[in-house]
């Protein structure tokens, strides 16, 4: 329990680092206000299998709060910094609306979807959620990160995590992350 509470207190002080040195000083805001949450797991715990790739592959269920005063629209990122190549991609999804508060379970393997937001491409060269696949061993983690933004992304559909991360540089208002575990 002491390990868990110690992972959550330092995903809370890495979220609040990077977004201090993503935004600009007349842009920097309290990024500790907007919670990211899932109906399917709690923060540092394991991912249910049908959001695996073992499983159905669905993208999990994502709610936030509202964002912070100023948000144009949220990017979700969801990576996993412990594949043995480096860090792995799991899922962009950018220019969703300011006023949205969820995504639904298994949503859409579409560039664009009906609301205007827009997928990229994974680290499997895919456009859309790929659920975890990690190698035998002990279990790896999967970061979902949450990004106000104070304004719309000016990127096609399929953008790599490069030219995302690229696009937000200097429009990061806040941020939230969940951490889920996957092992097999």
């Amino acid at each position: 329990m002491k390990l868990l509470a110690m992972l959550a207190i330092a995903a809370l002080v890495w979220s609040r680092l990077a977004e201090l040195q993503a935004a600009p000083s007349g842009k920097r805001t309290n990024a500790m206000n907007m919670q990211l949450t899932s109906s399917a797991f709690a923060s540092a715990q394991r991912l249910p299998k049908e959001f695996s790739a073992d499983g159905k592959n669905d993208s999990p269920p994502l709610q936030w709060t509202q964002p912070p005063a100023g948000t144009k629209s949220l990017a979700l990122i969801c990576d996993d910094p412990d594949a043995p190549g480096g860090t792995w991609v799991h899922w962009l999804i950018y220019d969703l609306p300011a006023n949205s508060e969820h995504l639904a379970q298994g949503c859409p393997l579409l560039k664009d979807l009906p609301d205007g937001a827009k997928q990229g491409q994974n680290s499997f060269g895919k456009i859309g959620y790929g659920g975890p696949s990690p190698p035998p061993g002990k279990p790896h983690r999967y970061f979902f990160k949450l990004f106000a933004l104070d304004s719309t992304l000016n990127l096609g559909a399929g953008a790599d995590v490069k030219k995302l991360e690229a696009a937000m540089q200097g429009h990061i208002l806040g941020r939230s992350q969940l951490m889920g575990q996957y092992g097999r």
